[in-house]
């Protein structure tokens, strides 16, 4: 794809998290892969509903620098680094969505409760140590935190998804809202009943070989 259809894909899937109800404001960013030394970010403080194609901004991963209007969103460093360790990954969402957030701010590990979960986002969604925003060491959990899955919670902040392309970050941050939402309500049922570690991982690995952008190409 040109420079041109990605600042389109960002900025309209900017949008649409605004639709669905997982940003408000000018929380949360969206990234893609541009090649191998760059991404387009969504810009810091700009209202999703104001965005333009021209306004998302052009990042070296190497040298941080930033081409464009705006700044690039003041989290771009945590886009950046998962790059660097996730040589597949093209597309990332982080944002404040509502029941990803309240397990975060509990700092509870979700575990396995859904076959879709498991298969897209993995065995579990982990939730990193605690960080101030924007700083190395948020960084640096994030990156541990979502080793081996397509999300992570994002301690007393909020969630980070990722994927082979926009399409695969934005059904794991659809499926990152429902599993957290069920996991809260089950948990006031009672105990969540769990799929086994075993059964999660060979479903998660049957994804990754059988189904995901990745095993295609």
């Amino acid at each position: 794809m040109s420079e041109t259809e990605i600042r389109n894909i960002v900025c309209n899937i900017g949008k649409q998290l605004l639709r669905d109800g997982l940003v408000v404001r000018t929380w949360g960013n969206v990234s893609h892969r541009l090649d191998q030394d760059h991404m387009i970010i969504t810009p810091s403080g700009k209202l999703y509903e104001q965005l333009e194609a021209e306004d998302m901004v052009k990042v070296n991963l190497k040298t941080f620098k930033a081409v464009g209007k705006h700044k690039p969103s003041s989290e771009f460093k945590m886009h950046v680094g998962i790059y660097l360790h996730r040589k597949k990954i093209n597309d990332i969402i982080h944002n404040h969505q509502v029941n990803a957030s309240v397990v975060a701010a509990c700092r509870r590990e979700v575990p396995a409760i859904f076959d879709d979960q498991v298969q897209l986002i993995g065995p579990s969604v982990r939730v990193t140590d605690y960080a101030l925003s924007n700083t190395k060491k948020i960084v640096r959990n994030v990156i541990k935190t979502l080793v081996g899955r397509n999300a992570a919670l994002i301690a007393n902040h909020g969630a980070v998804c990722i994927g082979n392309d926009i399409d695969e970050a934005y059904a794991v941050a659809l499926l990152l809202e429902k599993t957290c939402k069920a996991f809260i309500e089950g948990e006031f049922l009672g105990k969540v009943k769990t799929i086994n570690k075993f059964q999660a991982w060979v479903m998660h690995n049957f994804y990754l070989s059988k189904y995901s952008k990745k095993a295609k190409k």
